[in-house]
């Protein structure tokens, strides 16, 4: 985990990284997990497009659609792709431009105080097995690495902006990432004890 809290890196995660950052205010807790969805042309999967829209690189041009919000500055901290990649923009120490004003029991400006991962996907496409498996096996490691982020800590980017967004929508199955998360939460608990028995001499 000590790759996670001292560089704020994704293990497994390709970097490519956003200028469209900040730090995170002095004393801000990391302890909210978002999760979004995101495609370029909307419904449309595959293609640079994403990678190019949180580095400020879209081509305006290149689809009508991209005339909109070529000019944005947003980002993420994470993208988890169709076959389950995972591609990372900014550090998980850093704050990046993901969720927009938004609150969370009664806390705003999540972005202060959470991590945004997009999957690439809309709201009424089913997610894919890779997606949900990488999206299980990252929000174990991030909950490893910040306790504060607990499994109630774990919500949509329409929960946190209602009346203004809809992702991840109702093709994301909560439930399904829920279980995953407790069985692979339940597996590093139980290697973690199985080791700490295993340096114990008598």
């Amino acid at each position: 985990m000590a790759l996670i809290r001292d560089q704020g890196r994704l293990p497994g995660a390709r970097w490519c990284g956003s200028p469209n950052f900040g730090a995170r205010p002095e004393g801000a807790e990391i302890s909210l997990l978002v999760v979004h969805n995101i495609s370029l042309p909307p419904g449309e999967f595959g293609g640079p497009h994403i990678e190019a829209f949180f580095q400020n690189r879209l081509d305006a041009s290149a689809h009508p659609y991209f005339q909109e919000i070529a000019s944005l500055q947003v980002s993420a901290h994470g993208l988890i792709r169709r076959n389950g990649e995972l591609v990372q923009f900014v550090s998980l120490l850093d704050r990046a431009w993901h969720a927009g004003r938004s609150c969370f029991e009664g806390q705003e400006e999540c972005n202060d105080y959470s991590i945004g991962i997009e999957l690439e996907g809309a709201d009424d496409v089913p997610y894919t097995d890779a997606q949900y498996h990488r999206l299980a096996d990252m929000a174990v490691a991030v909950m490893t690495a910040w306790p504060a982020i607990t499994p109630e800590r774990m919500t949509g980017h329409c929960d946190v902006a209602p009346g203004r967004k809809t992702d991840p929508g109702p093709a994301f199955d909560w439930p399904r990432f829920r279980r995953l998360v407790r069985e692979r939460r339940g597996a590093v608990e139980e290697h973690g004890a199985a080791a700490g028995k295993g340096g114990v001499r008598s």
